[in-house]
């Protein structure tokens, strides 16, 4: 073997030498793992109780290979049949959570991180090249899915309780809480848009939305006075779901995070009449701001409708719009956008669809006040949210999704982002 890793002039070949190495440590973990797994094996009990609390007598015993991190691994275990429920019982498959599947417990958290971090083929490379584990990418993708779903189940439970807790918890207060919510769309296999409506030109719809939020804190602000999102505070939950059924998700994901120990909670939101709606019903009393960036472009848009899109008009009547948005002075913004007097039909829509939105929002639009009381103004952690959790992982060219699967890979990426991977794979050993 030495010889191979040499050189033709006798020099070391590191990176052989390295790959050469590795391999030759995981058959020797194999070995001792295959010897772990079969320590004790013939010496199994003459029954067992099966899930019905019946009397299941021993058969046999039943060899198995399992995909490993240090490799494939054979080994023996006892199988058991209850005659009253006709079925065959592997105890040791439950103990070692290998039940209805070759791939160990190791190998299937690696096959769920590649799973939500990037397509299911690459994915299944990297397996290879970084951990020399060979799966075929079907299966990292029903593994990857599988924990999603795991992850979906976990996630319903701890809201539930959340919701249904009685009473503060005595831990430190929070001084702000912030819960953002928006909505993007994901390419979807064509029997998950039957009976729906599209924006394309045939009215055939191929995506479905994805309602994303996310609850982060602020204690404070910079020598600016700007404000300081705390570090690692931001959580993310997501599901192509009805805006009721969001509105639990969220509400439970704030109640988990300190709902009732905040001194501020600050809603923000894009203005989407669900978004207000959704804040109106679980956190009534919340500040409400529409995001500036939003308000503002709807501004530079209406401008350039009205005065058109290369227009030194269009760009100074924006310049002193924005500067009352920027003010939070919606009364004098709506002032200017009623003496407007478009002569098309559709500018005219627009113009009123405009006043409706600075009308119906001016109290969510108070940004000088906003800022004054230290807080931000801004939806970009959703907005980037989106992005990261849905758009690199969900949006990729020709990816068409089932519902079940985007939203298993969905709660794979918000476990993943919410800092929360680790801890659920204690809660799942913890059993």
């Amino acid at each position: 073997m030495l010889s191979r890793l040499l050189g033709r002039a006798g020099s070391l070949d590191l990176e052989a030498s390295e790959w050469a190495i590795r391999a030759g440590m995981h058959g020797v973990g194999a070995v001792l793992l295959a010897k772990l797994l079969n320590n004790g094996a013939g010496s199994a009990s003459v029954s067992v109780n099966c899930a019905a609390g019946h009397r299941a007598t021993l058969v046999d015993y039943r060899s198995k290979e399992i995909t490993t991190v240090v490799g494939a691994v054979a080994f023996r275990r006892a199988y058991y049949y209850c005659e009253q429920c006709g079925e065959g019982i592997l105890p040791q498959d439950a103990a070692l959570d290998l039940a209805h599947t070759s791939f160990s417990p190791g190998v299937r958290r690696l096959m769920g991180r590649v799973g939500g971090k990037e397509s299911f083929n690459e994915g299944r490379k990297d397996l290879e090249e970084l951990a020399g584990i060979k799966v075929q990418t079907k299966a990292v993708e029903r593994v990857a899915e599988g924990i999603g779903a795991e992850l979906e189940v976990l996630g319903s439970r701890e809201r539930q309780r959340a919701i249904a807790a009685q009473k503060v918890v005595p831990l430190k207060s929070l001084a702000k809480l912030y819960v953002s919510f928006d909505g993007t769309g994901v390419p979807v296999i064509k029997r998950e848009t039957e009976g729906r409506r599209g924006k394309s030109v045939t009215g055939e719809a191929h995506t479905r939305e994805v309602k994303l939020g996310c609850v982060f804190t602020q204690t404070g602000c910079d020598e600016q006075g700007h404000p300081v999102r705390d570090e690692a505070a931001t959580t993310y939950v997501g599901a192509i779901e009805t805006a009721p059924e969001f509105g639990w998700r969220i509400y439970g994901e704030a109640e988990r995070r300190g709902l009732r120990r905040a001194a501020q909670v600050i809603i923000i939101g894009d203005g989407a009449l669900w978004v207000w709606g959704l804040a109106a019903e679980h956190f009534p009393g919340a500040i409400e701001i529409v995001d500036l960036y939003h308000a503002r472009a709807h501004l530079a848009d209406l401008g350039k409708l009205v005065y058109g899109v290369a227009s030194t008009k269009a760009k100074e009547w924006s310049t002193a719009r924005l500067a009352h948005l920027d003010e939070g002075d919606v009364e004098s913004l709506l002032i200017s956008l009623r003496r407007l007097r478009p002569t098309v039909a559709q500018t005219q829509e627009a113009v009123r669809q405009a006043i409706g939105y600075f009308d119906g929002n001016r109290e969510r639009m108070r940004y000088a006040t906003f800022r004054q009381q230290g807080l931000f103004v801004g939806s970009g952690v959703i907005e980037a949210g989106c992005k990261t959790i849905v758009g690199y992982r969900l949006k990729q060219s020709g990816m068409r999704w089932s519902l079940r699967g985007a939203n298993a890979i969905i709660a794979l990426r918000c476990a993943q982002l919410s800092g929360r991977w680790e801890e659920f794979w204690e809660m799942r050993a913890a059993g």
